[in-house]
């Protein structure tokens, strides 16, 4: 009976390494998930955060439906956007996906382009 004692402890102290080391994978998968999607993820948004920022009037833009426009004024949570010629749009900043060029004139490129 004292030998069975003596093998079940020795038996439980191996387990008890085994524990950290059953924990290791778990560990090892949060940190990949951490550097392959969470980190890019936050660097998009911190760019866009930036771009929206950034944005003045004349900046020729994407919308995220895809319209083309330049921006003719800016306000606290939106710019207005020209899309045609006298057609004005309100369009909230986070709906913009990316600056095409900067300080141009929307109405005089519109026309050279037709």
């Amino acid at each position: 009976m004292f030998n069975a004692l003596n093998l079940l402890s020795a038996a439980e102290t191996k387990n008890s390494g085994g524990s950290i080391l059953g924990m290791l994978p778990l560990v090892a998968i949060f940190a990949a998930m951490y550097f392959l999607l969470l980190r890019p993820q936050r660097k998009r948004q911190k760019e866009t955060r930036n771009l929206q920022t950034s944005l003045q009037e004349g900046d020729e833009i994407v919308m995220a439906s895809g319209l083309y426009g330049w921006i003719s004024s800016v306000e606290d949570n939106y710019f207005w956007v020209e899309i045609a010629k006298d057609t004005e749009v309100r369009v909230l900043k986070s709906a913009v996906s990316s600056r095409v060029s900067t300080n141009s004139q929307g109405s005089d490129n519109s026309e050279d382009k037709k």
